[in-house]
């Protein structure tokens, strides 16, 4: 192992985490309104062992949004060193080091010492991950625990052993109890991936191996299963955090440009009378020339729902009512899609997807709409630079017949695209994959020297 290049590349990632804290620092308490839950689902979990947000309350009051993986880790770090905001940025710029080594440790399996060492020193200088990991928010950690997944999965596709199929998939469950989103990944491994291996690779142990995968993926699910069956009734990841509210807010998402839409949103959030509302959207609709019926439309429909859960004062009532709003809010998006599928599937194939993979802009949240549009712009160009790059480096792999490594390489960044294109896309719901997307980018830039050598 090239201790002394793994240590510089270590120190560059903690330097870049760290600036991106400080820099990051004024935005903690005035921006990325998700800190809150997971901060109080952290302290009260580090206090009382208990994960709700109500430990005061007389019955025990079920989380029915966010799932235990990333608040067992603010927890953790909580009752090492209090609940704060630094302390928390400071473990992620750790764990941000970490993202860099385990990806080292994966191109190892897959090519040259060179193409590893490029890969991690890719991962560390790549703004987006250390840009999330000042806040306290879910990104660095799934991006974690989703690479160790991808590194023991490697170790099972190469190796063929059963204890590495079983690791990884308690790894990919572990990876959902953070982001529910990757439940079905380790599944569609599991299907995808002796159909698309060479024959010599589809041996019965292997294809009982990947049975073992998905096994144990949905034993490391079933406490979190049967917490949500016994409180809520409902075997279910998240029972107020499912896919309607991502459906309701995606059938939306690019009918206006982005700084429209969130002029849009701010104001539906504003304490003011419906009356007051309508006019300052009618304001909206005629500065930027589009019509105001649509819009009006969406800030009702905005408030409305959310009054379902913002109303009742009793916990227990309000985290039903969450579950009661999430279906409200798929009723009206499956009413949305239903009156425009057309134009629906092309927003999504065109901006949706767009925004899921290209649109990171590393920038603190509240200087980015005083951002030049040339520098958002090239931000963007440099991302589908990337992407092309990253697309050469999976035809190399091709090339030198590296079927299965291709392939698990692939799969989940065609997963991830299968998944949130029908819901509101967010360049960060990808962030967990893109260390691969810099695996693919390393080896296309390494090969030409590679194969000459």
């Amino acid at each position: 192992m090239p201790r002394r290049s793994l240590l510089i590349i270590s120190l560059i990632a903690l330097i870049h985490a760290w600036l991106f804290i400080v820099y990051q620092r004024p935005d903690w308490e005035v921006a990325w309104s998700d800190q809150g839950g997971y901060k109080r689902l952290g302290e009260v979990l580090a206090a009382t062992g208990e994960f709700t947000r109500y430990p005061d309350s007389p019955v025990f009051v079920p989380e029915v949004i966010r799932t235990p993986g990333y608040p067992a880790f603010v927890a953790a770090v909580y009752r090492v060193t209090g609940v704060r905001d630094v302390g928390v940025a400071a473990a992620q710029s750790l764990v941000f080091v970490g993202i860099c080594l385990v990806i080292y440790a994966l191109v190892r399996r897959i090519g040259s010492e060179r193409t590893a060492l490029t890969a991690a020193a890719f991962v560390a200088l790549f703004p987006p991950i250390p840009y999330y990991g000042a806040l306290v928010l879910t990104e660095v950690w799934t991006t974690f625990v989703l690479a160790l997944a991808m590194l023991a999965c490697m170790r099972a596709v190469q190796q063929g052993r059963l204890g590495q199929f079983v690791l990884a998939g308690v790894l990919f469950g572990c990876t959902t109890l953070v982001r529910p989103a990757f439940v079905l990944l380790p599944f569609g491994l599991a299907i995808g991936m002796p159909i698309l291996v060479p024959s010599e690779r589809r041996s019965a142990a292997r294809l009982m191996g990947w049975a073992a995968l998905a096994v144990a993926a949905a034993i490391t699910l079933a406490p979190w299963l049967a917490y949500n069956r016994i409180y809520l009734g409902n075997f279910t990841l998240s029972p107020a955090g499912g896919v309607g509210r991502g459906l309701w807010e995606g059938s939306w998402q690019g009918r206006w440009p982005g700084r429209v839409h969130n002029d849009l949103t701010q104001t539906a959030d504003e304490d003011i009378t419906r009356e007051e509302l309508d006019t300052r959207v009618r304001a909206i609709a005629s500065s930027s020339g589009l019509p105001a019926g649509a819009m009006l439309d969406y800030v009702h429909e905005w408030r409305d729902i959310r009054k379902i859960w913002e109303d009742p004062v009793d916990p227990m009532e309000r985290a039903r009512a969450r579950v009661v709003a999430d279906q409200e809010y798929l009723r009206a998006a499956l009413g949305h899609i239903k009156d425009d599928p057309a134009g629906w599937a092309m927003r999504r194939i065109t901006r949706g997807l767009f925004i899921l993979w290209a649109s990171d802009i590393p920038i603190r949240y509240t200087d980015i709409n005083a951002t030049p549009p040339l520098i958002v712009r090239a931000i963007w160009l440099l991302q589908v630079v990337l992407l092309a790059v990253a697309a050469a480096g999976l035809v190399v792999l091709l090339r030198r017949r590296q079927y299965a490594e291709a392939a698990l390489l692939a799969l989940p960044l065609l997963y991830v695209t299968g998944v949130h294109l029908p819901l509101l896309c967010e360049t960060r719901q990808s962030l967990p994959v893109k260390p691969l997307v810099l695996v693919l980018a390393a080896i296309a830039v390494t090969s030409r020297r590679t194969e000459g050598s």
